[in-house]
């Protein structure tokens, strides 16, 4: 049977065992939300289902290739909030991938609980450790079960047109009769799954792939070891070690023994291997650690986050730990806690002055303990908006010592003096703080005093950058803080390499900055120093770290372009997390590579002090050598449904974007196909001059076109230019959210030349 693979898994495990017998479990929003439901995981060990004991309620469905993780315990805010109520060993957490929300489970028991935390992990690694065919049949199997409304194990000739309708398939009656009988091999007018899966590779039949592959076929019939060292030569631009690469391609991804024993490739195999990462865009060494970190911080761009706490708008939304929980397992190395003085002595973090919730500083302090070497083992810094007393604020030194212990850097590294900032892989395992500190390092001394010092307000207050910018706006208008703030030597202590200060202009900071002073700028104010001095922008970047965030307008929690900052080589460039979008598609794309450790090394003309890099005029610096980028646009494959409407079906295109130095910046779009979205065909060539490759990024995006409105997002994909594969290659599209949509891809050729 095709789609039988899921019960191999569950033999012998008696915590998959009891998960498809189901269990009731309370589903927990807050202390007063508490309900019982019961969950079942159904036959496919893909799917849990669960529902509200009362009768007619409706049930809800989660695939395990949704979930990024389960955690034990009290592990949330709402269960931590629980945990005079119910112990520890029988709460847990299921965390989805995205931005969608948690779900908090109380278990009747210990055991139960162990039952769901165990099965759901083996069923993740199992779905982790599979290859792209089992994928693709699990996938398979799925549409199958959606299909198949009777529950009777096979498909009638009404159930496949209907499938199709969900496929994003228009097809005319008679040609999708035609394909049913042809895979009605036991001729009783229904599919088995065998035959389903016959019916479904005659509908996905790769005319493009085929296409390439007997234009290198000697016999049109497979690749000989030398058709495919032909291949990889001439159109994939992999040169080096072709015969052992053709080998070893050969041995990984063709599933017949036959051709295997003739060192040959099939067209099955041929097509895995354009499916598989090796086959991607993005050339596969750019996804592990492969940078030098070994130079100064301001050297790098670093992966950062503004107002982590919110979870939504900046006006009324939800602060939570959870957002710093994401932030941190996403690779993020910068966050931000907004402090403020709280009740019973205990600092809270919130969004001054609005209606968002409040969170103690403590739980953020103890979650970043948890969370910050997750992802990357990276140093991460918390940047520090701090509003609160001085009282307070040893309260907040505290805490800091106390939870993050070692793990705190309290001084300058052991035999680094005070030359430069350190390296990210000097300060790996490191906790810094940026904030505001009285003195600087050259003055360090040991000992308590027991009366406050003053610095200056923090220069990313806000409340002040708006009433400075827009004071005509009443409505807008808050109280500026204008004299100077007192600050405590125990929390000023704590900061060693990330010293606040204000910015007074490039010529002061060339004379009077120090390495380790930090300045922060709203986005306006970054684009109004690099509109009247790009070049010396990046030239203060490539000694001092500089901090950029979103304008304190943006009360929706959106995003500005980040890419406009990285070019004028601003490390910190925070942005919303928990908003999606073009923004986070470019921090993600830049950011997935280098192994995912939140650290890019900046292009080498913006580290050097007399790079004479200005990103108005790129063509000016030395070792300029532009690139043409063309891209043929060929086919999509599987694209998903965004139009819930019955009997809708998409009419995709794809836009190809360059984001870099304003003589980069760039789109354009192939024609719409209409009425298919399960395999469009465009063959529609794209070609872009790029003047500096080392800054743009490519992103891919597929939409629904609408004549009538504006059209809707399919998926998209962003990744450097610098790590594009030439060849034909596969993107492997992700959702609004950044997670995969497989099997949902579009099939590329990519070439590049030097401008002529």
């Amino acid at each position: 049977m095709a789609f039988t693979g899921s019960s191999l898994r569950i033999q012998g495990d008696d915590n998959l065992g009891s998960m498809l017998v189901g269990t009731v479990m309370r589903k927990v929003k807050s202390r007063t939300w508490k309900k019982q439901r019961y969950f079942k995981l159904q036959e496919d060990c893909m799917t849990i289902w669960y529902k509200s004991k009362k009768a007619g309620k409706p049930h809800s469905t989660f695939s395990v290739g949704d979930l990024e993780g389960v955690r034990e315990g009290h592990q949330s805010e709402v269960l931590l909030s629980l945990a005079d109520e119910f112990p520890p060993d029988r709460c847990f957490t299921l965390v989805f991938r995205g931005r969608r929300g948690n779900l908090d489970l109380v278990a009747d028991s210990a055991d139960e609980a162990r039952s769901w935390v165990r099965g759901t992990r083996k069923l993740m690694e199992s779905l982790e450790s599979m290859g792209e065919r089992e994928r693709l049949d699990q996938w398979i199997g799925d549409w199958f079960k959606k299909a198949d409304k009777n529950k009777d194990g096979r498909m009638n000739f009404k159930e496949t047109q209907d499938l199709l309708r969900m496929m994003n398939v228009d097809m005319n009656e008679q040609h999708c009769h035609s394909l049913f009988t042809m895979a009605d091999r036991s001729q009783t007018g229904t599919l088995l799954d065998e035959e389903f899966v016959l019916f479904y590779k005659m509908l996905t039949k790769r005319d493009d792939v085929m296409r390439v592959f007997q234009d290198f076929s000697g016999d049109g019939q497979k690749l000989s070891a030398a058709d495919l060292e032909d291949f990889l030569r001439e159109e994939q631009l992999e040169a080096e070690d072709a015969a052992g690469h053709a080998a070893r391609i050969i041995e990984t991804y063709e599933p017949s023994d036959a051709a295997k024993q003739l060192n040959a490739m099939t067209f099955d195999g041929f097509l895995m291997y354009l499916g598989s990462a090796e086959g991607s865009i993005q050339d596969p060494r750019w996804r592990g650690l492969f940078q030098d970190l070994d130079q100064p911080l301001c050297h790098y761009f670093i992966s950062s986050s503004h107002n982590t706490y919110l979870m939504e708008d900046q006006l009324r939304g939800q602060s939570s730990v959870e957002g710093y929980i994401r932030a941190l397992t996403r690779g993020c190395r910068c966050v931000e806690v907004d402090c403020w003085d709280g009740p019973n002595g205990e600092p809270i973090v919130y969004h001054g002055h609005t209606f968002t919730s409040k969170i103690l500083f403590r739980d953020v302090v103890q979650a970043v303990d948890k969370y910050a070497f997750k992802a990357s083992d990276y140093p991460v810094i918390l940047s520090i908006e701090n509003h609160c007393s001085v009282e307070q604020q040893r309260t907040m030194a505290q805490h800091l010592n106390h939870i993050l212990g070692d793990a705190l850097l309290r001084s300058p590294l052991e035999g680094k003096g005070l030359t430069g900032l350190p390296s990210p892989e000097e300060l790996k395992g490191k906790i810094l703080l940026k904030a505001k500190k009285i003195g600087g390092l050259e003055e360090r001394v040991g000992g308590l005093t027991e009366d406050p010092l003053t610095g200056e307000v923090s220069d990313e207050d806000e409340a002040a950058e708006i009433d400075d910018e827009h004071s005509h706006r009443e409505t807008f208008r808050r109280k500026t803080k204008k004299s100077k703030q007192h600050l405590s030597k125990e929390l000023s202590d704590c900061v060693v390499y990330c010293k606040s200060v204000h910015f007074s202009g490039f010529k002061h900071s060339r004379l009077h900055q120090k390495f380790y002073e930090v300045s922060s700028f709203t986005e306006s104010k970054a684009r109004k120093q690099l509109r009247d001095a790009g070049g010396e922008f990046v030239l203060h970047n490539s000694r001092q770290l500089s901090r950029v965030y979103p304008s304190g307008f943006r009360t929706d929690s959106s995003n500005f372009s980040p890419q406009e900052m990285w070019n004028a080589g601003c490390q910190i460039v925070a942005l919303n997390f928990q908003t999606a979008g073009e923004a986070m598609d470019l921090n993600d794309g830049l950011f997935r590579q280098n192994g995912g450790c939140g650290y890019i090394l900046k292009p080498s003309f913006m580290r050097q002090p007399g790079g004479g890099f200005n990103p108005e005029a790129p063509q000016n610096r030395d070792s300029y050598l532009p690139q043409v980028l063309h891209i043929q646009v060929i086919s999509g494959q599987q694209l998903p449904k965004v139009n819930i409407k019955e009997g809708s079906i998409v009419d995709p295109l794809v836009r190809v974007e360059i984001h870099g130095v304003p003589l980069d910046q760039g789109k354009q779009e192939t024609r719409y196909i209409e009425n298919n979205g399960f395999n469009p065909v465009w063959y529609d060539t794209l070609r872009f001059t790029i003047h500096t490759p080392e800054l743009a990024l490519v992103r891919f995006v597929v939409e629904d076109y609408d004549k009538t409105s504006r059209n809707d997002f399919v998926g998209q994909y962003t990744l450097p230019f610098c790590s594009l594969q030439q060849g034909y290659r596969h993107i492997h599209l992700l959702s609004r959210d950044g997670t995969r949509i497989p099997p949902a891809s579009l099939f590329v050729h990519v070439r590049m030349t030097e401008l002529a």
